[in-house]
């Protein structure tokens, strides 16, 4: 099993049930959901945080996994 891409970007918007819109350093804007491990922690990510995000391989959404 192949690793995914992993970016870094900054959170545009927040969205209902915890989908934000991230802007990636390329520029790219892309629709991401918070990964399970963060809403099972209940780490809150608002607008203008710096965040990692998986990419989907086939370029879907992005998971955020972590907050910077």
């Amino acid at each position: 099993m192949a690793e995914a891409e992993v970016a870094e970007g900054i959170v545009e918007e927040a969205l209902p049930n915890t989908l934000f819109r991230v802007k990636l350093e390329n520029g790219e804007i892309i629709l991401s959901y918070l990964a399970g491990k963060m809403r099972l922690h209940r780490i809150k990510v608002l607008v203008g945080d710096r965040v990692q995000v998986q990419l989907d391989p086939y370029g879907g959404r992005a998971r955020i996994i972590r907050r910077s």
